[in-house]
């Protein structure tokens, strides 16, 4: 889900997203407030106004028919063999349909945030970046923070502190200082000074399912992306807007022959993991339970996927490249217990952690920050990134993270 790793994936999500942001309680979150920042960090290199950015530091593209691989352009024939819409730009707002990804890696090179923002800002007299740093915790006096202590010792001084290590690590840091569920810090030793229950919870992430099928004849291309088109299906919950993501991945050359993926995710889970402390050493990883399933509604939108995903592998000239499925497998076909158990057991991260650190305003009892990022509570101490996300936008959290970023870089500048 960065910028740096995983797909490159350059989707905003729905407007509605960002719409029930504000909604509960956070303003300044609204589709048309952030509009004007995805813009202002993008370069499209396909679109411009009036949905799109043509001057920010992190270019944008998306591959043309003739650049597509032949499973990637057989799963756009096929989509549309099958009445799905065509879709030429996945963020322009009510966009459901088969189109190619916008992405920031093209051309062999990922577009990271390293690489564009930071390496622009390197030179600034005012900007120190310290390499291989764990930070431990943020120091705290007299309800403000002061600055932060690094795992070996050192502390380092700041009229301002502010997080953005993640939707893991953000939360893990505030629990270490001993802001968090009193009771689960207690529990590894840590005496709390600000409790917030919020802290940890809400975790949220889109499960991911990938079917397996025997694809011969077909071989990677060197220097080609894996992922080019993506196909959005609405769904009963969000009437025209994407609830389902489905796209072929591969080819993958193994040692028995060329395999290729379907792949499935649910983009508007209902299901909610929580992030635990497993000791107050800030080398040991948190214990991490994103809860995938955990809500009824989740698993029904998988299996529907699923089956649309076996419809299109049929469907030429898909079809003719996609044999056997290999796993699933015919054994648990649809609607069977067999599916059910092997969707269980083959789920994987999306890797779009969101929501661990949950803006809200302050007479919200699960809310860790405000709609600028302040932790509430303890003065001079700000998080900036997607584990303040409520709820999870219905697209790959790279943009949105990037988008949140300059979002709340905004709002410190001004003081």
């Amino acid at each position: 889900g960065s910028s740096a790793t995983n797909a490159t994936a350059a989707l905003r999500g729905s407007p509605s997203d960002y719409d029930t942001w504000a909604a509960a309680g956070n303003p300044g979150w609204s589709f048309v407030e952030v509009l004007p920042c995805f813009k202002q960090l993008e370069r499209d290199l396909d679109f411009g106004e009036p949905w799109h950015g043509t001057a920010g530091p992190l270019p944008i593209r998306r591959a043309a028919a003739t650049e597509l691989t032949p499973l990637q352009g057989a799963f756009h024939e096929a989509c549309r063999s099958a009445g799905e819409p065509a879709v030429a730009d996945h963020n322009a707002p009510g966009a459901v349909g088969v189109g190619p990804w916008p992405s920031n890696g093209f051309g062999g090179l990922r577009r990271s945030a390293a690489v564009t923002f930071l390496a622009a800002a390197r030179g600034r007299p005012n900007l120190a970046i310290r390499a291989d740093v764990l930070v431990d915790r943020v120091v705290l006096e007299d309800g403000r923070a002061t600055g932060v202590q690094l795992a070996g010792g050192e502390t380092i001084a700041a009229e301002r502190v502010i997080l953005a290590a993640g939707a893991f690590g953000s939360p893990a840091v505030l629990m270490r200082s001993g802001i968090g569920p009193g009771d689960a810090l207690q529990e590894v030793g840590i005496a709390p000074t600000v409790e917030l229950p919020g802290v940890g919870e809400n975790l949220q992430d889109h499960a991911l399912f990938g079917l397996v099928y025997d694809a011969p004849g077909q071989a990677q291309v060197a220097g080609v992306p894996w992922f080019q088109t993506l196909l959005t299906v609405a769904e009963e919950r969000a009437p025209g807007e994407p609830g389902l993501h489905l796209f072929p991945a591969g080819p993958w050359v193994l040692a028995d022959g060329p395999r290729a993926n379907l792949m499935v995710a649910d983009l508007r889970p209902r299901s909610r993991g929580r992030l635990r402390l497993r000791s107050p050493d800030p080398v040991a990883a948190p214990i991490i339970d994103p809860a995938y399933l955990a809500d009824p509604a989740d698993l029904p939108r998988l299996l529907t996927a699923v089956a649309l995903a076996r419809r299109l592998a049929r469907t030429p000239p898909l079809g003719r490249i996609l044999r056997e499925e290999i796993f699933p497998g015919p054994a648990a076909a649809d609607g069977s217990a067999a599916l059910v158990e092997a969707v269980r057991a083959g789920l994987d991260p999306y890797d779009h952690a969101v929501g661990t650190c949950r803006m809200g305003p302050r007479g919200d009892p699960t809310a860790v920050v405000d709609g600028r990022g302040a932790v509430h509570g303890v003065a001079g101490l700000f998080v900036a990134d997607a584990a303040m996300m409520p709820t999870i936008p219905s697209a790959n959290t790279n943009l949105p993270t990037l988008m949140v970023a300059e979002r709340c870089a905004a709002w410190l500048k001004e003081g």
